[in-house]
């Protein structure tokens, strides 16, 4: 069972500890005397920075796009506790500063920090370095991937130059994200909005997720690169959630479908006041380990916010609401694929 930090310690606790890494880096900089330009000019705010994309079809012209506000976290998120020593890694302390100076530098190298803090997660380092740069990933994942910025050097998002007769699902599945992703990042009230001609952000999809289930947590990367974590509820003891690979299985993903519980027989609808389910349901199908040719298995919201970090699902893997309709938007069916470990 996972224990987890009281949310208002940890974050006092990541607060300070990336306070110590910021000043550091300044520090460095000082000392050093000069700031590099990556761009041969100070462009401004990092809101400010866009280029052309290596995966456009043809000449783009730089448009200055706006971030995306951040969302409401979800009330009461339980604190991942991660089984590692306290004990900090000197050399990773060292890459932390110096992809810290990567963000404190203006205009800031966003993508260079990205990349050299997302190469750390395969080194040795201590519970507390894990954690300051996992939230640093997350943070920078609202101005690389979802907002419609779109960053010089980055072959992750892109843009795009709608063809005549181009549907938003068809891009969706060229690039192998979900449409709905799409319509977010680049402001798109409806599918049918879009129109021949405009230029739009898009990501070098697929999305993937690795659940650990000794510590009811979830990571999710795009690519091979970190995005965020996420808390958990998993299946409880003696209908385990599985470890193995799974896949997101094609026509797997629903809003709120009809179901009816295993055990006692009893179908419930959307409507329903007690409702299980939560606001989305992400089907997935088993390829290998103790998960091969599982079904039933699935990502889902959950009525019940105090279960998630427990065991207590019939091997479901759920999340908060607001979390798995995120989680809707960003996996693709036949291409995401999660892999559950211990």
């Amino acid at each position: 069972m996972a224990r987890h930090i009281p949310g208002s310690y940890a974050r006092r606790k990541r607060k300070s500890l990336r306070w110590i890494y910021i000043v550091l880096a300044l520090v460095i900089i000082a000392v050093l005397g000069f700031v590099y330009n990556p761009f041969g000019k100070d462009e401004g705010e990092i809101s400010e920075t866009l280029a052309e994309t290596d995966i456009k079809e043809k000449a783009v012209s730089p448009v200055v796009m706006e971030p995306k506000p951040v969302p409401e976290p979800e009330p009461n998120f339980p604190q991942i506790k991660y089984d590692l020593p306290s004990e900090p890694n000197s050399r990773v302390a060292e890459l932390i500063v110096e992809a810290m100076a990567c963000i404190n530098e203006k205009p800031s190298r966003v993508i260079e920090a990205r990349d050299r803090l997302n190469d750390l997660l395969v080194m040795s380092m201590g519970a507390d370095q894990l954690v300051f740069i996992k939230d640093q990933l997350s943070e920078l994942s609202e101005q690389w991937l979802f907002s419609r910025t779109i960053f010089p050097q980055d072959n992750l998002c892109g843009s795009y130059e709608v063809k005549p007769g181009d549907l938003l699902s068809t891009i969706g599945r060229r690039y192998m994200v979900p449409y709905e992703i799409l319509m977010d990042i680049n402001r798109i009230a409806r599918p049918e909005a879009l129109k021949h001609g405009e230029i739009i952000k898009v990501i070098n999809g697929p999305f993937h997720a690795r659940v650990y289930r000794s510590i009811f947590a979830m990571d999710l990367y795009l690519q091979d690169t970190f995005v965020r974590s996420f808390a958990v509820g998993l299946g409880k003891p003696g209908t385990e959630t599985p470890t193995g690979l799974l896949i997101v299985e094609p026509g797997g993903k629903l809003i709120k479908p009809t179901w009816t519980d295993p055990d006692t027989g009893k179908t419930y609808e959307a409507q329903d006041p007690d409702y299980p389910l939560g606001s989305r349901w992400i089907g997935l199908q088993g390829l290998k380990g103790e998960a091969t040719d599982r079904t039933g298995i699935a990502f889902h919201g959950t009525k019940d916010k105090e279960t998630i970090g427990t065991a207590s699902s019939r091997g479901c893997i759920r999340l908060y609401n607001g979390q798995v309709i995120l989680l809707y938007k960003l996996l693709a069916e036949g291409y995401s694929q999660v892999e559950i470990v211990e």
